[in-house]
């Protein structure tokens, strides 16, 4: 007899985004001649940088010429890529190449990053929270049943707006702390001096950050870390992870890298040191054959001017479409937070609406879609994000919509 993991059967019915896209699948389905406006899942609309097509192009001519093919790469990542991540993204901050894993996507990271770790270890989630930190750690049996909205043994650091969505020091110490910054959903950021409390009272307890900084590139503000590893101390207790997604539209390419420098130690069941980096390298070289070299030479052109150029130029874009989300919402008295050093903005729902009440009327009456904060977690009932990823002409179209409607 086959026996399946049981954990999978805690976990909610449905991913939350698979939710939110058959709810509007029904509503099409029903309303043919309506043209909704998706601002719900954060997917790009921008194309890819030129220079990053003419590298994958140049890198497909390469795989068709017996010179220059190549097959299996290296599970780690080539080292073209590598040693450019390094000169660009950590230049003195004390990162090296070997302690870079390249890899399909930060949210494959975050999801095979407690392949680690033991199965008793206590988890610290933020909430609202990106919801593969919580379900990856359900499938793997660090949680009890799911009750009243949360996970039994998870413990759940509450953002709101009374703590200006930045998380509290949990009193229940935990092992694995996951911290998401500039934040999914809420748009929230934390100062260097905010996330260096987080270092040393991971230093203090032998606790591990896992730091998800996908929305890095959104920053704009001073005093606004890029990455983890710019607080001092940072380098031994956490794991950084990093995507090329919303930073060059890399969603349907898919190329992103995690960061595990060879301080951050984990114990053994005797209390011995290891090398978490050591570990994850061995866990890669088994479950993974490495990113495509055609997507890596495309990431790799990331880096050149031109495609920095080509970078920013989206960006800018994005956060003209958050500034435009914000101020329509700002008119018609809607509370909004986010928006700035990020492509999300949280928004209360008018009259304490429930959020699954809020995106039935957004879909119905102004066939917008965006997402319910109940399906970050608890501390999200009552709020709503909106993705600034749309086209400007949409969502230039898709406030006037809301504006219209809640006027």
């Amino acid at each position: 007899m086959i026996k399946i993991n049981e954990n999978f059967e805690k976990i909610e019915a449905s991913y939350l985004f698979s939710t939110v896209a058959k709810k509007v699948a029904e509503f099409q389905k029903n309303n043919l001649d309506k043209k909704i406006i998706k601002l719900g899942i954060g997917d790009v609309t921008r194309p890819l940088p030129k220079v990053c097509i003419n590298a994958m192009k140049k890198a497909a001519d390469e795989m068709g010429d017996a010179a220059t093919f190549r097959g299996y790469g290296p599970e780690q990542g080539y080292d073209f890529l590598r040693n450019a991540i390094v000169e660009n993204e950590y230049k003195d901050l004390g990162i090296e190449a070997d302690e870079i894993f390249v890899s399909d996507g930060a949210k494959c990271d975050c999801g095979n990053i407690v392949d680690l770790f033991a199965k008793d270890n206590k988890v610290a989630v933020t909430d609202p929270v990106y919801p593969v930190y919580v379900d990856t750690n359900v499938m793997s049996g660090r949680t009890g049943k799911y009750k009243d909205g949360k996970y039994e043994g998870l413990i759940y650091m509450p953002m709101t707006e009374e703590n200006n969505f930045k998380p509290e020091l949990p009193k229940e110490v935990p092992d694995i702390i996951y911290l998401c910054f500039p934040n999914n959903p809420t748009g929230a950021v934390l100062t260097k001096e905010e996330l260096k409390v987080w270092v040393d009272y991971a230093k203090e307890n032998k606790s591990i950050i896992l730091f998800d900084a996908a929305y890095c590139a959104f920053i704009s503000e001073p005093n606004i870390p890029k990455s983890i590893y710019e607080v001092e101390g940072a380098k031994d207790v956490a794991i950084e992870f990093k995507s090329y997604s919303k930073t060059a539209g890399f969603t349907g390419v898919r190329c992103g890298y995690a960061v595990i420098p060879k301080t951050v130690l984990g114990y053994d069941d005797e209390g011995k040191k290891v090398e978490l980096n050591k570990l994850w390298n061995r866990r890669q070289c088994t479950k993974f054959n490495g990113t495509p070299y055609i997507t890596q030479r495309g990431a790799e052109a990331i880096y050149t001017e031109e495609g920095q150029k080509e970078i920013k130029e989206n960006i800018d874009y994005y956060k003209e479409n958050a500034k435009i989300i914000l101020e329509g919402l700002k008119e018609i008295g809607i509370k909004a937070y986010g928006g700035v050093n990020s492509p999300y903005v949280w928004l209360k729902t008018p009259n304490n609406m429930k959020s699954w009440d809020f995106f039935d009327m957004l879909l119905e009456k102004a066939n917008v879609v965006g997402t319910p904060g109940e399906g970050f977690g608890p501390s999200g009932e009552g709020y709503f994000r909106l993705t600034a990823f749309g086209t400007k002409e949409n969502t230039i179209e898709a406030m006037e919509r809301i504006k219209k409607n809640l006027k």
